[in-house]
């Protein structure tokens, strides 16, 4: 009897992937993807930012499981890991200006919510946890592309906390032999991406606002670089991390360096609309120049599917939908 029930354990285990965040934007697509992959999985999402229309589909066709519950409840944690294979660590406070306005929340969410989410993994067996970093750790940095091994100056409450939970990380991995991956983000972009929000990313505030005949507002000079990598292939990454033997820290962008102009300027042709970029003051805490090198991120297998125009086309389409 006890075989047979260690044997139930370990099949549930194989098929099992949680995520958290997984109402959010990037987390939406990711557990769409491990669905179609054939995984259960498990959201967890306490709807702050995320939306629950962005997995109502999913979860009424039987191929996803919604738990509403903070990555800060440890209790909440332990039951919903318990025979899980994966866990993908999505939840956060994701915004630098908020976390400016916010530290002490942005601290309590990104980097003690990152150690509840490792303790809970370690303490029920979970095989991987593929937790979500950001580029934003790099700061400004006078090397570019910019490596892994690149020494970290973050510039924000935000930056500081993403770098905390990667450490984190590392030491659950070599302390407690909990495999980690920490995937450092750069710019994602796509469909489902809210445009809305004051702290909304640069391409559907930019999509937004010339669909509707206004020119796109670039704070700064617009010579600023940028790494845009579609949300399908930032997504392809995280499970690549976590089907392979990766460990440690990986850059997941598209290795190519774009200026805001450039992107102003091919979302304006895309959209066909005769606007002109509107040019206003910079924000604090940003970063002037970024862009990644994804060499270590091929070796397990990654190659971009989506080109920038692609990507733009399509996140064009849903938004005009």
């Amino acid at each position: 009897m006890v075989e047979i029930k260690m044997n139930t354990i370990e099949n549930s285990r194989k098929n099992t992937a949680i995520v958290t965040g997984g109402a959010g934007f990037i987390g939406s697509h990711l557990a769409t993807s491990l669905a179609e992959r054939g995984y259960h999985v498990i959201i967890i999402d306490d709807l702050s930012s995320g939306k629950e229309e962005n997995i109502s589909a999913l979860v009424k066709a039987g191929r996803a499981e919604f738990v509403r519950g903070s990555i800060t409840d440890e209790g909440l944690l332990s039951k919903t890991f318990d025979n899980a294979r994966y866990v993908f660590h999505l939840a956060a406070m994701a915004s630098v200006p908020l976390s400016v306005a916010e530290p002490m929340a942005c601290h309590e969410i990104n980097a003690t919510g990152t150690l509840k989410v490792l303790k809970a993994a370690r303490d029920t067996g979970v095989r991987k946890v593929v937790s979500i970093s950001s580029c934003a750790i790099y700061g400004d940095t006078d090397t570019v592309p910019i490596q892994e091994t690149t020494l970290p100056k973050p510039q924000s409450p935000y930056a500081v906390s993403k770098l905390t939970g990667e450490q984190y990380c590392r030491v659950f991995n070599s302390l407690y032999n909990l495999a980690t991956v920490s995937i450092r983000f750069f710019n994602i972009y796509g469909p489902g991406q809210n445009p809305d929000s004051q702290y909304s990313a640069v391409i559907p505030l930019f999509i937004k606002r010339v669909l509707a005949g206004n020119p796109p507002v670039i704070l700064g000079d617009g010579e600023q670089t940028r790494d845009f990598i579609f949300v399908k292939d930032a997504v392809e990454a995280c499970i690549l991390a976590a089907e392979t033997d990766a460990t440690g820290e990986y850059n997941v962008g598209s290795g190519i360096s774009t200026t805001v102009n450039e992107l102003a300027g091919q979302i304006i042709r895309l959209s066909g609309r005769d606007v002109k970029p509107e040019y206003r003051e910079e924000r604090p805490g940003d970063i002037r120049y970024s862009y990644a090198d994804i060499s270590r991120l091929k070796k397990i297998g990654f190659t971009l599917r989506y080109p920038l125009e692609e990507g733009l086309k399509q996140v064009f389409e849903s938004m005009k939908q």
